[in-house]
């Protein structure tokens, strides 16, 4: 499926993200890797990544897939979202020559995760909405080996192009960065509706297995009325069991000066989370026992341990349910 089409004889418009943008041959768009080549748009950055790391998976962060596995993680350049707060900026807002990456075909991709015992990999660091494509014939060798697939994105999608790559996924991060749309429109240069969208359609009509953060910036999204209605929004529209996950900001790129989310802040979402009846929130970027762990949603019995990315217990039986009172974990275990 090709996502662009044609404005006039020389301009094409590319059908990616709700940014579409109008493109001359030989011009870029938004995201600095998708650009009109004169018959048809096309992303510069095919087998071309950045950062290639073995991480836990916890790491994306995602905390009911597979816990303790492996996951291949890796990127390319450029981002359709406008952060000002982004923390992999020099990544995101690189306009480098792509052939001056590493270079990795699908094949060789999977080959690499299969060597390293990874049980997944993630398309990562920048967003996968922008190299779907690569993204997608990773994801189709990968499969069919057993390996499964992971988006870390923050939804900014057109349907067509959101659906061609999320219905593919095994799992799927995605950022909800806040809940007005002045907050996307000030600090993130976008649109929540599309966001909002993106997270309904996977959870909703998809098989993989969601969960969301929330990178918490003190003085931007962090008003408790804000937080109460994001989650709010998500039981309403999500139910209780998909697991948020709140992360401190470090500065960086134009809130390099800002500081450090303090724990209380983050507590405080924390609580009003819980007290909104979502059943598994976490705080990440921190290291804290008691807000890393999950706890059974009948018995409250501490279910998985973690200290830092590391699994410190695991009270789940083999069938993934709860060993005090048998209730089923929510997420993918076994």
């Amino acid at each position: 499926m090709d996502f662009y089409s044609r404005l006039n004889n020389e301009i094409l418009i590319c059908e990616v993200c709700p940014r579409r943008c109008h493109l001359k041959k030989g011009q870029k768009g938004f995201c600095k890797i998708r650009v009109n080549t004169g018959s048809k748009i096309e992303h510069l950055s095919y087998s071309y990544i950045t950062a290639p790391a073995l991480d836990p998976i916890e790491k994306k962060p995602l905390y009911h897939f597979y816990p303790g596995s492996k996951v291949l993680s890796f990127g390319t350049h450029g981002c359709n979202m406008g952060c000002r707060f982004c923390q992999n900026w020099h990544i995101t807002k690189s306009d480098n020559d792509p052939f001056l990456l590493c270079s990795a075909e699908p094949a060789k991709i999977v080959n690499i995760a299969c060597e390293l015992g990874c049980k997944s990999i993630a398309f990562t660091y920048n967003d996968p909405v922008i190299f779907l494509e690569y993204a997608l014939d990773v994801t189709s060798i990968a499969q069919s080996k057993g390996i499964k697939c992971i988006a870390i994105s923050a939804g900014y999608a057109n349907k067509d192009a959101g659906e061609a790559l999320f219905s593919k996924m095994d799992a799927v991060n995605l950022d909800l960065k806040g809940i007005t749309e002045e907050f996307y429109s000030k600090n993130c240069l976008a649109d929540i509706t599309a966001v909002l969208d993106t997270i309904k359609y996977v959870h909703g009509k998809t098989k993989a297995h969601l969960e969301l953060t929330n990178l918490i910036i003190e003085g931007e999204n962090d008003n408790p009325q804000d937080i109460t209605n994001m989650c709010k929004w998500i039981v309403q529209n999500l139910g209780k069991n998909v697991p948020l996950h709140f992360s401190a900001f470090h500065g960086a790129y134009k809130f390099k000066n800002r500081k450090q989310t303090s724990y209380d802040t983050l507590l405080k979402a924390y609580n009003i989370a819980k007290e909104a009846g979502i059943n598994y929130v976490y705080l990440g970027n921190i290291s804290d026992k008691a807000t890393s762990a999950t706890y059974c949603k009948s018995c409250s019995n501490t279910l998985i341990e973690r200290q830092g990315f590391n699994i410190t217990a695991y009270n789940l039986d083999g069938l993934g349910c709860c060993k005090n009172c048998k209730t089923p974990l929510d997420g993918v275990f076994i």
